[in-house]
């Protein structure tokens, strides 16, 4: 039998190495699963999300628009055609998707078409983004649920996801930072200065009046 030579032996190794780690990371990320959702204030919906079990991360940015690599300041001001989003990664062996867009769908105001809550404007409205046939029939489902559940005229688009663009590290985890900002009620960290602007905006006050006991984030933040 031929042998194979020492330099031929070291690439058949290396081939072999290269498949094994290519296996492990596939079958590690078999179940993983994203979902990039608009409920304005994205800061909220981050914090909403993160607390789901099966949920991996929750990233703050913008999508939606035709500006590359726009900055906070250009998609509140208008005209970027972006919304403020949040990009889900998730475990689909411990929540569904069906699961987080009902969630979603019960953490926002869907019948109001101009902002959500204290925050107007087309940055802040709602919106599901998909990226093929599956996903759009499971958003439009969700959104037959929600409209069935109020009785009222759902206005959430389902859009072809895009380029997503995440935002600056300063909005990143924005409710559970401990950096000391600016605020009208004076200098608080910003874990405070979130809980005090979430409570002033009036997310929660509005989204009990339309849901309920369906809402499913409300006593988090009580």
């Amino acid at each position: 039998m031929r042998l194979f030579s020492s330099a031929r032996k070291h690439m058949l190794l290396g081939g072999l190495i290269a498949l094994a780690s290519f296996a492990q990371a596939n079958s590690s990320s078999a179940g993983t699963e994203t979902l990039t959702v608009a409920g304005g204030c994205f800061w909220c919906v981050e914090s909403d999300f993160e607390s789901v079990p099966g949920v991996l991360d929750a990233v703050s940015g913008f999508t939606g628009g035709t500006v590359d690599n726009p900055t906070y300041k250009q998609v509140t001001k208008g005209g970027t055609g972006h919304y403020e989003a949040v990009k889900i990664t998730f475990d689909s062996d411990k929540v569904s998707r069906a699961k987080l867009l009902d969630l979603f769908f019960q953490s926002v105001d869907p019948t109001d078409s101009g902002g959500q809550f204290c925050d107007r404007g087309a940055s802040y409205r709602t919106a599901v983004f998909v990226s093929n046939t599956e996903e759009q029939k499971l958003a439009e489902t969700a959104v037959r649920n929600a409209q069935r559940a109020l009785g009222q005229t759902i206005v959430t688009p389902v859009l072809q996801a895009g380029a997503f663009y995440p935002a600056d590290a300063y909005h990143q985890d924005y409710y559970k930072g401990s950096r000391l900002v600016i605020t009208r009620f004076g200098p608080k960290k910003q874990s405070e200065a979130y809980k005090r602007y979430r409570a002033a905006c009036g997310r929660d006050v509005r989204v009990q009046q339309l849901w309920g006991n369906d809402a499913p984030f409300i006593k988090a933040h009580k």
